[in-house]
């Protein structure tokens, strides 16, 4: 009995723990216009470079109350994949076939990143519509956030 604890216990500390395993994430971001007639900018886009959020972090406390003086300009990104897709809307309402259109370029793009070995881990999204007369604004925003191990 003394033999099989000791060889159950061998092999419980030789399995790697798992839950610890450490993950790489990838956000790609879809917005989509819901400005009438073709007017607004509706894209799929994603980094194809890498940014610190620490370069552009100070932290503020009771005894150092310094200002964040890092530059705005400096935090963007020359590097990105962006894809056009299409308006919500056009000049007569809503546009279905836009919206299929849209779901099968996102489809692919997401196919593509579990190909590549990434895992889709989140989806959120949010809206900013047209408040009525004289606003004629909006998007439609989704982010899809993936993951792969290290």
């Amino acid at each position: 009995m003394l033999k099989k604890l000791v060889l159950i216990a061998l092999l419980i500390t030789s399995i790697p723990d798992l839950a610890a395993q450490a993950y790489e994430y990838r956000i790609i971001t879809s917005i989509e216009s819901v400005v009438p007639m073709g007017l607004g900018r509706s894209r799929i886009i994603s980094s194809e470079e890498d940014k610190s959020y620490l370069d552009y972090t100070t932290e503020r406390t009771e005894d150092n109350k310094k200002q964040n003086k890092s530059k705005r300009a400096e935090a963007k990104v020359d590097n990105f994949e962006e894809t056009k897709i299409l308006n919500f809307y056009s000049a007569t309402g809503i546009n279905f076939q836009n919206i299929a259109s849209n779901d099968a370029l996102l489809s692919s793009k997401v196919n593509t990143m579990i190909e590549n070995g990434w895992e889709l881990a989140f989806v959120t999204s949010g809206v900013e519509s047209d408040s009525g007369k004289g606003d004629g604004t909006g998007i439609f925003i989704t982010r899809f956030i993936f993951k792969r191990p290290k």
